[in-house]
């Protein structure tokens, strides 16, 4: 069990060991006191270093060897969401979850129309497939398409590629092992960051390009509030990562800032909201990081070989970094 630590707002959290957007988002939430700004910050930074190649352009890509992106941001003072999914061709996802956020009355915008909008609030329209996202995917076509996320088609989606039609019995979709389907940490990583300021103002937000080889038009967890992220002011924030088709079933950050509410500890809150998941799905992979308004936090995990976290307060001279030990 992950014992809880006690930080000091303002304060800076995120998924997986990247310091760098740690130390961006932090920059900036103290020169602004803009939890909104910090996140779009330290996201975006994430976005230009290509996380571990599963956050921005140029990784993760689809059926057809294209790279799309999810992103958002939550605002825990108003609990209003900007989002986008399966967003095409414009590098800086959680900018433009931003302008959404701000710039509409909506909450998630998907697919070629969220290029669009992007294009009307500035964005520059470029590819997102780099010379290493299309060996991958040549790669896969070359392993007769394995790792596949299709089920009940026609040809054997675990022998052949496409094009597949549905077969016309569906009892035979059954339930196949989330390992089997080739997910793990090393595909389909999040950031997930949490920006508190020294008001007490929360905001969450996520960046991934999503799960490698993915059906094209797929939609992960990050995008989706109570899913990959959840903000309140009353009682704390939470972020998630790992197999988000899952994890969009169950709403484990909603999860955790409901049993915050109850008084649950952060550690315990994150707990919980794994185990909810894992009594369903036993092969289950993935973390959450819990932190409470006044900056208590802690986390969880299950399935990962190696999951850490960064955070960051005042009363810190640099980012620092907490492994995990999963369930």
């Amino acid at each position: 069990m992950f014992s809880v630590v006690e930080a000091k707002p303002p304060l800076v959290i995120n998924t997986w060991p990247w310091p760098k957007a740690t130390d961006a988002a932090w920059k900036e939430l103290v020169a602004t006191s803009s939890p909104i700004s910090a996140i779009e910050k330290g996201c975006t930074q994430c976005e230009i270093d290509q996380c571990d190649g599963s956050v921005g352009f140029g990784g993760s890509p689809d059926e057809n060897g294209e790279t799309t992106l999810d992103a958002m941001i939550m605002d825990g003072t108003t609990m209003n969401v900007g989002a986008v999914g399966c967003l095409r061709n414009v590098k800086n996802a959680v900018g433009v979850a931003r302008r959404v956020l701000e710039n509409t009355e909506q909450t998630l915008l998907v697919g070629e129309l969220a290029t669009k909008f992007a294009v009307e609030m500035g964005f520059t329209e470029e590819t997102l497939e780099t010379n290493s996202s299309l060996q991958i995917w040549k790669d896969w076509k070359n392993n007769n398409c394995q790792p596949n996320f299709r089920s009940n088609v026609t040809p054997d989606p675990f022998k052949h590629c496409g094009p597949y039609t549905p077969n016309p019995d569906r009892s035979q979709h059954l339930y196949t092992s989330r390992l089997t389907l080739g997910i793990n940490e090393k595909n389909h990583d999040t950031i997930g960051m949490v920006a508190i300021n020294s008001k007490g103002n929360i905001v969450v937000g996520t960046s991934t390009n999503g799960l490698t080889h993915k059906v094209p038009g797929r939609v992960g967890d990050s995008p989706i509030a109570g899913a990959g992220a959840y903000a309140d002011d009353d009682i704390g924030a939470a972020v998630a990562t790992g197999d988000g088709d899952v994890m969009m079933r169950f709403l484990p950050a909603y999860q955790v800032v409901e049993s915050l509410r109850r008084g649950e500890s952060p550690t315990i809150a994150a707990e919980d909201s794994i185990k909810r998941i894992l009594k369903k799905y036993p092969t289950f992979n993935g973390g959450v990081v819990a932190v409470t308004k006044d900056g208590k936090f802690g986390a969880a995990c299950a399935g990962f070989t190696n999951f850490q976290f960064c955070t960051r307060d005042s009363n810190m001279t640099s980012t620092q970094i907490y492994p995990v030990k999963c369930l």
